[in-house]
């Protein structure tokens, strides 16, 4: 080989390197284009990112303080309807009734606990009340003693007279229940759906007595544990003998539900001459936990 070929060949083999090396070049500076703009996408994305991490940070921070507050009014809202409870339990209705009349805002905190305790029953007897008179005459002329909220006589077709300390509805009449506006023997059922609150219910059951009619139905739901004698509540054969003895029959009770009993009493066709002394059993408070 002579110097001319030899020197063609080391040319060919500079076009060579200089060719790959500008290829090279070529290739790092557009991968470096792309990397600064894949960084410039990973700044953006990140900027995003913080400003909506802050966004949810401080959303999370709002979202916990609401949900502090509202647990805070939850449990204060608890704490006063458990003080109004205690004292229905204790006191005699007519004490009841001035107690709401002086401030009747009380009257809705206690029904707005009362329903949120109720929420955690599976059943409530109310509607097993509502469910019994639909199965019997809708003739059938109905007294609810403490109706709450009328929901017995909003679900039934019969005629229904309720009472209760404070009447937030038209249909209801506000009195103590120991003293109704109705005649005497003038209803066919009356109902006391956990409405034996007073230290004075029996004078609540012999206003039932005076206003039913020979043969009339007397229903009572009360809360289980007032009835178990384990615990200090009332025995219910004395309690049931203590409504007899007031001129009823028992018909049945219902023990099987797990938060309350039901009591289904009729008023005796002939009442003796003779008034017997009833000895009633005290019914203990209902009080309800926290929660």
């Amino acid at each position: 080989m002579n110097d001319n070929e030899s020197s063609k060949k080391r040319k060919r083999a500079r076009r060579r390197d200089r060719a790959q090396n500008e290829k090279l070049r070529l290739s790092s500076e557009k991968e470096s284009a792309s990397a600064a703009e894949r960084i410039d996408e990973d700044e953006e994305e990140s900027t995003k990112a913080s400003a909506s991490a802050k966004r949810i940070k401080s959303q999370g921070q709002l979202s916990d303080s609401s949900s502090f507050l509202a647990k805070m009014k939850a449990k204060l809202s608890g704490g006063h309807f458990r003080m109004i409870n205690e004292k229905l339990y204790t006191c005699t209705g007519k004490e009841a009734l001035e107690y709401f009349n002086d401030d009747p805002t009380l009257f809705d905190t206690y029904h707005t606990g009362y329903q949120e305790q109720m929420s955690h029953w599976p059943e409530l007897p109310v509607n097993i009340i509502i469910k019994w008179l639909k199965d019997h005459s809708p003739s059938l002329v109905v007294a609810d003693f403490g109706c709450g909220d009328a929901r017995l006589a909003k679900n039934v077709k019969n005629k229904v007279f309720s009472f209760d300390l404070i009447s937030k509805d038209p249909s209801v009449i506000s009195c103590d229940m120991s003293n109704t506006p109705l005649g005497s023997s003038s209803v066919d059922v009356a109902v006391f759906c956990l409405s034996l609150m007073g230290t004075n219910f029996p004078s609540y059951l012999r206003e039932a007595h005076r206003t039913l009619k020979p043969r009339g139905w007397l229903l009572i739901a009360e809360v289980k544990s007032r009835f178990d004698s384990t615990t200090g509540g009332a025995d219910p054969k004395t309690f049931t003998k203590a409504v007899c003895d007031l001129g009823f029959t028992s018909v049945s009770k219902d023990f099987s539900n797990k938060m309350f009993i039901l009591f289904y009493f009729k008023k005796k066709e002939e009442q003796s001459s003779k008034k017997k002394e009833v000895e009633w059993p005290e019914l203990k408070p209902c009080l309800y936990k926290r929660r």
